[in-house]
């Protein structure tokens, strides 16, 4: 077979890739975390405090779910111009805009200091930041795996997806020193602002490593042969609207899940249960130094069973395991709090490792970059509320030991269902290719 132009340009190694595609999603990662942990105990008394306890904690949540509602939008957009344009050129723009927007919020005025100035500045760079968010993970995904072989592709998806542990490390860690080094006082004063500023050096990095790398060569192939949709969005719900539907099922615990144990049971873990805030961050980072480990391997692990099937094994083990570990956590020992994190963190890992290995099969190349973007926006908005639901839940039972549960059990269970639609349908590799379409 005679190679086209575009497949014999000069091309990047799959390993540098994919570990350049990390690196942008551990700022993306330690942005969204920075962030939650922000939230959960600095937000609203900073800039929501007129709204009393209650309101600015639910306040803060939201503030979260913003960021997830217009994240949609992001996918539409740089799903598009990743189709069009390429991965390399958006992924640019969407590390560009995350970085900025989260150091400038580290320069914001507190309520105190301006009044409702700095609320409304926070939720402007909120928004950027969910635009940012729609076109970050598809597109990480797609420069790991569209240069790497079909047969490990699996397991490069897998890469990118240790940017969450390793995002959830360097928070918490930052947060744990400033927590031993600063007082309560210079903590709400002026050192919450540090971690946000961090994100500028980080920014740095990641720009560099991405513009080291090329072009994918399946995008340069899809240029090649004339395959690019005038308009990527019409065409996946017109050739793919099913597998749109699964891989929003399918993501739902892997990102799901971060949103409850990091941000909602770090909040209720120290407001309900009586855990230290620190004891709370060093359980949370244990549990994402083992991901580190098992994230690999999970993907290794896809490369032989299929993606769709590890996702459908950690869902069912995370739906198995939700109400006995919410009810040991009652019992509120340091103990138990690491093996809650790590064992309610190893599962839905299982399911996130998988997920763009899965996602990746699903859609065709000539609007992959959208369909993998909005299909995980969708699923990030729907696990934005997560947070805000599950306090509103707590609040209307009492925080009932099983609260949370409900929710994981929910998420679980459709990630389930969807996972074992995907083991069941034809990848994009046996989909009857369309006719080239004229650009």
């Amino acid at each position: 077979m005679t190679s086209s132009p575009a497949s014999t340009a000069p091309t990047s190694t799959p390993r540098r890739v994919a570990w350049a595609s990390m690196v942008g999603t551990s700022l993306e990662s330690f942005d969204f975390y920075v962030f939650a942990y922000f939230s959960a105990f600095f937000l609203g008394p900073l800039f929501f405090s007129p709204l009393g306890e209650f309101g600015a904690t639910l306040t803060s949540f939201l503030t979260i779910a913003l960021a997830f509602v217009v994240r949609p939008i992001g996918a539409v957009l740089f799903g598009y111009m990743g189709d069009r344009l390429g991965r390399r050129a958006t992924l640019l723009w969407t590390i560009g805009i995350m970085g900025v927007a989260t150091g400038l919020i580290g320069m914001l005025p507190t309520y105190a200091q301006a009044g409702w100035l700095g609320a409304a500045l926070l939720i402007a760079l909120r928004i950027a930041q969910g635009l940012s968010l729609g076109g970050e993970w598809g597109g990480s995904i797609l420069i790991a795996t569209e240069h790497s072989s079909p047969v490990r592709r699996a397991f490069f998806a897998a890469i990118p997806q240790l940017g969450s542990p390793v995002g959830s490390i360097l928070s918490a860690t930052v947060y744990i020193v400033m927590t031993q080094v600063l007082s309560a006082e210079d903590l709400a004063a002026w050192g919450w602002r540090v971690p946000f500023l961090l994100a500028i050096p980080l920014l740095a990095v990641s720009l560099y490593l991405r513009l080291t790398i090329t072009e994918t060569p399946v995008f340069r192939d899809v240029v090649a042969e004339g395959r690019r949709d005038r308009v990527p969005f019409v065409t996946m719900f017109a050739r793919r609207p099913l597998a749109i539907v699964v891989a929003i099922g399918a993501a739902l615990l892997g990102i799901g899940s971060y949103s409850l144990m990091n941000t909602y049971t770090v909040n209720y873990g120290v407001a309900q249960l009586g855990f230290a805030y620190q004891d709370l961050l060093v359980a949370t980072t244990i549990g994402g130094l083992l991901q580190l480990v098992t994230i690999p391997l999970f993907g290794w692990w896809s490369t032989r069973i299929g993606s769709a099937r590890v996702v459908m094994w950690g869902a069912l083990g995370t739906l198995l395991i939700t109400f006995p570990m919410y009810f040991l956590l009652q019992f509120a020992t340091f103990p138990i709090l690491v093996g809650t994190m790590i064992i309610g963190g190893i599962l839905p890992t299982m399911a996130w490792a998988a997920l763009g290995g899965l996602m990746n099969d699903l859609f065709p190349d000539h609007f992959r970059y959208s369909a993998l973007s909005l299909s995980y926006a969708i699923a990030a908005t729907v696990s934005g509320f997560v947070p805000a639901l599950t306090l509103a839940l707590g609040e209307a039972t009492a925080y009932a030991w099983w609260h949370p549960g409900i929710v994981l059990a929910i998420m679980s269970a459709i990630t389930l269902l969807a996972a074992w639609v995907a083991a069941r349908m034809p990848t994009a590799a046996h989909v009857a290719a369309p006719e080239p379409v004229q650009v």
